[in-house]
């Protein structure tokens, strides 16, 4: 059965007085999705840990105060999360859509990798993904209706050089979000992974290296990659079509074909690739 709010959106334009909360919404993917669903008419939830970046980007919306709710959090205090769950609940009475976009990559071959990286990766890109889902699930499962839009990449179809643990953790995402639409799609809810490319996003500039020091540096590929306002209208897009899983982004994404149809070429061509 369909849900009244999906059924609702057949009747007025996409995304219009839905509320969708967005996380690592100060800057890259999150800031230019939230740009692009306040120019539809969406009322937002902007979360992440800057407070300043926050305000910014919330200023750039135009929202009036009643449409915008500004709401730090670090996705790494999981027990805090059931909290901000309620006052968006209490604010807007419900929650349409989730836009996760927090987390953090890496730039680091595995034998020169602490530990503690991994578990930083995992902790940002996993754990705490799966912490806000699971605190927002039981408001969708009520109100019969929802989407998750989860922020995974193409490394979370296929592995390469000095990402092992950021490509664990969005592989994981893969897993766990694939298992969760088979459980509540006849409940109404709907789950959309979406895969960039390279994205023109500061991704890159904030990579741990092997010992949890920051990278530091712009990588060509991403200072090249596709804008970031570009790829917020292709995700809208597919979010609105309730596509399962979409690729976003230039000829890198083929590599997920690859990976599919003709392992052993993309094996050999990874292994050739530089790193960093």
């Amino acid at each position: 059965m369909r849900s009244n709010f999906l059924s609702a959106t057949a009747l007025k334009p996409p995304f219009s007085t839905a509320v969708v909360w967005i996380t690592g919404a100060s800057s890259g993917i999150g800031e230019a999705v939230a740009l692009a669903l306040a120019r539809r008419g969406a009322r937002l939830i902007l979360s992440a840990r800057r407070v300043d970046e926050l305000q910014r980007v919330a200023t750039l919306t135009g929202l009036p105060a009643a449409d915008l709710l500004i709401l730090p959090l670090d996705m790494t205090d999981v027990d805090s999360l059931p909290a901000h769950v309620e006052t968006v609940r209490q604010r807007f009475g419900r929650i349409d859509y989730v836009f996760q976009n927090a987390g953090i990559t890496q730039r680091s071959n595995v034998v020169d990798t602490d530990l503690a990286v991994y578990t930083r990766l995992m902790a940002v890109n996993f754990f705490g993904v799966v912490a806000l889902t699971k605190a927002v699930l039981p408001v969708m499962l009520a109100q019969g209706s929802g989407q998750f839009v989860v922020t995974s990449s193409v490394a979370g179809k296929l592995g390469t050089k000095q990402r092992s643990g950021y490509c664990a953790s969005k592989h994981a995402l893969h897993g766990f979000f694939d298992a969760l639409r088979a459980e509540t799609y006849d409940a109404g809810l709907r789950v959309t992974l979406v895969c960039p490319g390279y994205i023109r996003t500061p991704i890159s500039l904030h990579a741990l290296g092997p010992d949890g020091q920051v990278h530091g540096k712009m990588d060509t590929n991403q200072a090249s990659g596709m804008d970031p306002d570009t790829f917020a209208r292709q995700l809208l897009s597919a979010v609105a079509q309730e596509k399962e899983e979409v690729y976003i982004g230039g000829a890198e994404t083929y590599g997920i074909y690859l990976k599919r149809f003709l392992p052993g070429i993309l094996s050999r061509i990874l292994r050739k690739r530089e790193g960093a």
